[in-house]
Formats: structure tokens, C-alpha cells, sequence
């Protein structure tokens, strides 16, 4: 069988539920599936599971667990998951949002929650005053609201964006992590890897600032950690979609050693090691994501026994 390697993305990690963002793990089920998946894969180290699959001595059933973004709670909620676990995971931050930043969907979703009870308005967007007043319209509010800032040039997607946090007049939190935090996943064994400055669509910006997000990134963690910064995801991440050839050499030049993608499947001896493939666990059923992967042939039948 040829040599496979399985890469996971999250995102965050919450406490409890969120009504607004269901799909989102929380403690109790990122611990759970963590305990599952250490038992049946062999975990490694991003750097170290891309430099095993290169050289051909991958080990069966290798796996990689991947955070995108930033966010404080990956180091609040799941680095003590992780450490109890003694499982590796790299954490791709968007410098730009570091100590006291928001990411703009992060405004929209919070706006949202705290518009509940009334209309929100929606200045410079084709989608007039959005209930939200239930869950339910809420998330139908959320959903409009993304998918019509999305693919906004990053200036004019955050001038939009805050529009309309300011047209709602409500105070939002912060929701990324400090340097602090950065540094103590680093300290605690977990690998860092960079995901631009402020997350743009790569694809959508010109040569010379994407070589910016991508240089800056690197050199803004590699002050902060002391220490080279070898990993990079794409923001977004579909290929011809969010970044394109172009962005690959500009990774590639800048001296990183591999890149993520989130185009869907894993990964094999002879793929781009500046395009790796990954996968969201969505699934919220341990068994569910068993059969996913068995169905994938990304998961050996035997596992699916063992769990």
C-alpha cells in the first residue's frame, strides 16, 4: 500500500457549544476524537511526518493535526487537550490579528450574536436589514454576510466589515491569540507555522503584496520564537481558488519547506510538498469519521475494527 499521510485542520477549539457555529469542536469531542485517533494513527509532527514521506520511511497510519489562524483558544483549550495527550500538532498563525486583533468574519459572527433580538443593517451590501433575532436566522444572517464579503479585496472586504460593526454600535471581543500564547505553544513542543499577515485571498491581491503577507509572516514569528519558521499554509487554501501557481513559488522562495493546502485528501510520496492536501473532521461522530476515512481508503479496514 503506498505510503499515505492524513493531515487535519481545525480551526477552534470552544468550550461549550456555539448555536451560531455548531460545526465547531468543543473540548469534550476534541478530546474524545483526539484519544480515538491516537490509538489507531501514529501522530507526527508536520515537519517531521513531510521529511519521513519524502525519504519513503512514513510509518502506516501516519497522521498530522493542524490549527489555522490563530486563535486564542487553541492555546486556552486545546494545547492543555493536546499536552494531556501527548499528541504534536502545528499551529498556523496570521500574525496581522496577534494582541488584540479580529479577523473579519470573526466581526461579522459577532456582530451578529450581539445584534440578537433585532435587524442588523448591512451598509454597502445588496442585502438590506437581516433579522436576527432567532438561532436559526442569525446563522441564515451569518451565511449572507459571508459569502458577500468573502471575495472583497482585503481592504474593501474590511471596510465593509466594519460598517457594519459600526452601524450596529455594539462592542466586539477579540478572539486571536497574544505573542504570549504563540510562545507557549512553541515552548510546549508544538510547531508554528505561518498563514500571511492579514489573510488575504492570495489569488485576489497583486505579486508584490503577496510576497509581503507571505515574507512578513514568517519574519514577524520568527522574531517572536526566536527560532526558524519552516511551515506555511494558504489562507483559505483551494488551489486556483484563494492562491495560485504564483503564490507557490513565492512560498517556496521565501524558504519555507512545505506548504498546506485545503484542497481534500492526503497526501503520497509524490505530492507537492508546497501543496499538501488536508481534511476538516467534520463529522461529529467518532464513527462516522472512521467510515469517512475507511470509504476514502485513507484508513486501513482493521482500524475500523479496532475502534
Amino acid at each position: 500500500m503506498a505510503q499515505r499521510l492524513s493531515i487535519l485542520i481545525y480551526h477552534r477549539v470552544l468550550q461549550e457549544r456555539d448555536p451560531l457555529q455548531p460545526d465547531i469542536a468543543t473540548a469534550a469531542g476534541f478530546e474524545a476524537r483526539m484519544r480515538w485517533l491516537r490509538r489507531v494513527f501514529r501522530i507526527l509532527p508536520l515537519s517531521d511526518a513531510l521529511k519521513r514521506l519524502r525519504d519513503g520511511k512514513l510509518p502506516g497510519r501516519a497522521m498530522s493535526v493542524t490549527f489555522d489562524d490563530g486563535y486564542a483558544d487553541n492555546a486556552e483549550v486545546a494545547l492543555p487537550i493536546l499536552r494531556r495527550l501527548s499528541i504534536p500538532a502545528t499551529f498556523f498563525i496570521a500574525t496581522g490579528f496577534l494582541d488584540g486583533g479580529r479577523m473579519w468574519n470573526d466581526t461579522v459572527i459577532e456582530t451578529v450574536r450581539s445584534a440578537g433580538g433585532s435587524d442588523l443593517e448591512t451598509p454597502g451590501l445588496d442585502l438590506g436589514r437581516l433579522p436576527c433575532r432567532t438561532d436559526d436566522e442569525q446563522r441564515h444572517a451569518i451565511r449572507e454576510l459571508l459569502g458577500a464579503l468573502k471575495y472583497h479585496p482585503p481592504e474593501r472586504r474590511q471596510e465593509l466589515t466594519d460598517g457594519i460593526g459600526l452601524a450596529s454600535g455594539l462592542s466586539l471581543p477579540s478572539l486571536m491569540m497574544r505573542e504570549s500564547q504563540v510562545c507557549e505553544l512553541f515552548d510546549a513542543g508544538m510547531e508554528i507555522g505561518a498563514h500571511t499577515v492579514q489573510h488575504p485571498i492570495l489569488a485576489s491581491i497583486d505579486k508584490v503584496t503577496a510576497r509581503r503577507e507571505i515574507a512578513q509572516s514568517k519574519a514577524h514569528l520568527e522574531e517572536i520564537l526566536g527560532a526558524r519558521v519552516s511551515l506555511f499554509a494558504y489562507p483559505n487554501g483551494q488551489p486556483e481558488q484563494d492562491y495560485t501557481a504564483r503564490d507557490v513559488e513565492i512560498v517556496r522562495d521565501a524558504g519555507f519547506e512545505g506548504a498546506v493546502s485545503t484542497a481534500w485528501g492526503t497526501a503520497l510520496p509524490d505530492s507537492d510538498p508546497f501543496q499538501l492536501p488536508r481534511f476538516t473532521p467534520w463529522d461529529r461522530s467518532t464513527h462516522r469519521f472512521m467510515a469517512r476515512l475507511a470509504h476514502r481508503r485513507w484508513l486501513a479496514p482493521e482500524a475500523t475494527a479496532a475502534g
